[in-house]
């Protein structure tokens, strides 16, 4: 009898089981469907189970590198940093869910143990998890077990507990035993409010905002009487409909129907980077608009066209691409810091935080390769990077460099690298395309 031998590494005796999953999943396509429900059902479970071993292998992962900046004579305030990039590199996310998914591992096997092992046994996922843990983050040690043991104590109950009961649960029971920490929790969660962006399928976006529930309750509200009274008159509008356009109508100053007058506004610049052949020719060139992402070529030319039409400032800033890639090309600088027209330029080429599948905005423009070790103030040398990823470059034994074709190189204090390559703004034709850069201005 002769046996396979063992992978030598636990690595490759994961790619080993995955291999060999992956062959029965593939057996069981000709079973019966009550089969498939109990296959689908284990492999909800081991996922799960999957999900829990990352957390415990990130918590060693974290106190590995931890010690190793404290014996490198780290600062105290600085232990820890970048080790949530780190994580996220190695489960291709963005570094604020490494971080998330981080700071969940540093607690739950400690501070929520009933909750730790209905992790370990698939009987709840992670988001299940990182629920109890962000409500009860406000209580102290003492209080936090003791929610823990009421809502995880009893893994089935627990496991039959739908998202919107398991969060009354908790919040019951946090406000039960410390309901001035509870106050403050929201008081803070107040100062949080903010308005955020994101795109959409089909070149739309989601405008959210995350307000106090009295305000926010109070804004939906009056949308929603403004809809009710458009449609109870005629309108042929559906009532979402309505309260979009009422909104828009409010913020930028614009009517919102033939028979409402226009709000003055403050004006607000948009940009819109485009090909020439895109805008002129006809082109199908994919445009983009800052601080938004894609848009298709004919709705550029809409917006660019909109804007002339309503005799709105416009600018154009004619920008280079390359002939081979596509990427905005370098210009140079001898300032120490970028600014001006040169930081404008590498937000308008990076478009995002430079951090592998990290989508947030571009906060910091800054060298890759330090000014201080010789690094020059150069579109090249340049990147965009969102706050987070800016702070976590400058951790212990991180290194960053720039490649000759234009890419940037990012070491990990583990040894793991990622490069990166700025998204291209021009499509490859036999021809150098120049890119225009087309700011207007909406003055309602």
């Amino acid at each position: 009898m002769t046996t396979s031998p063992l992978p030598s590494t636990p690595a490759a005796a994961v790619a080993a089981t995955r291999s060999e999953l992956r062959g029965i999943v593939a057996a069981a396509l000709e079973l019966d469907a009550p089969v498939l429900v109990d296959l689908v059902a284990e492999l909800e479970t081991l996922g799960r189970t999957v999900s829990a071993a990352q957390a415990e292998l990130t918590a060693r992962l974290d106190a590995l590198l931890t010690q190793e900046q404290a014996d490198a004579g780290v600062r105290a305030e600085e232990l820890g940093k970048g080790v949530g990039n780190v994580v996220a590199a190695a489960r291709r996310e963005s570094p604020h869910r490494g971080r998330r998914h981080l700071g969940l591992a540093r607690v739950v096997q400690t501070e929520l143990p009933h909750t730790w092992a209905a992790w370990q046994d698939g009987r709840i996922d992670e988001w299940t998890t990182t629920v109890i843990a962000r409500e009860t983050a406000c209580l102290p040690l003492a209080h936090r077990l003791a929610v823990d043991e009421v809502v995880a104590g009893d893994p089935d109950a627990l496991e039959q507990l739908s998202p919107r009961r398991l969060l009354a649960r908790l919040r019951a029971e946090a406000e039960r035993l410390d309901p001035a920490a509870c106050v403050a929790r929201r008081r803070h969660a107040e100062s949080e409010r903010r308005v955020t962006l994101r795109p959409a399928p089909d070149s739309m976006t989601w405008l959210t905002a995350l307000l106090p529930v009295k305000e926010g309750v109070a804004v939906y509200s009056t949308l929603t009487r403004v809809a009710d009274r458009a449609r109870a008159a005629g309108e042929e509008r559906g009532r979402g409909q309505v309260m979009a356009d009422a909104l828009v109508a409010t913020m930028l100053g614009v009517p919102a129907s033939d028979t409402e007058p226009a709000v003055p506004a403050t004006p607000v610049a948009l940009g819109v980077v485009m090909t020439d052949a895109a805008l002129f020719g006809g082109a199908d060139d994919e445009a983009h608009l800052d601080g938004f992402g894609p848009i298709p070529a004919e709705l550029a030319r809409e917006i660019v066209c909109g804007a002339v039409t309503a005799e709105e400032e416009v600018s154009i800033r004619r920008l280079y691409a390359s002939p081979t890639t596509g990427e905005l090309v370098s210009m140079d600088a001898r300032t120490r810091t970028f600014r001006g027209n040169l930081a404008r330029f590498v937000r308008l080429r990076d478009r995002t935080c430079r951090t592998p599948w990290c989508d947030a905005p571009v906060r910091h423009v800054d060298h890759v390769e330090a000014r201080e070790d010789g690094g020059p103030t150069s579109a090249r040398n340049g990147q965009g990077l969102c706050e987070a990823c800016n702070y976590a470059k400058t951790a212990h034994r991180w290194r960053s460099r720039t490649e000759p074709d234009g890419s940037v190189t990012t070491t990990l204090p583990t040894g793991h690298r990622l490069t990166t390559r700025p998204p291209p703004v021009a499509t490859i034709r036999r021809r150098v395309l120049p890119a225009l850069h087309i700011e207007y201005v909406l003055t309602g």
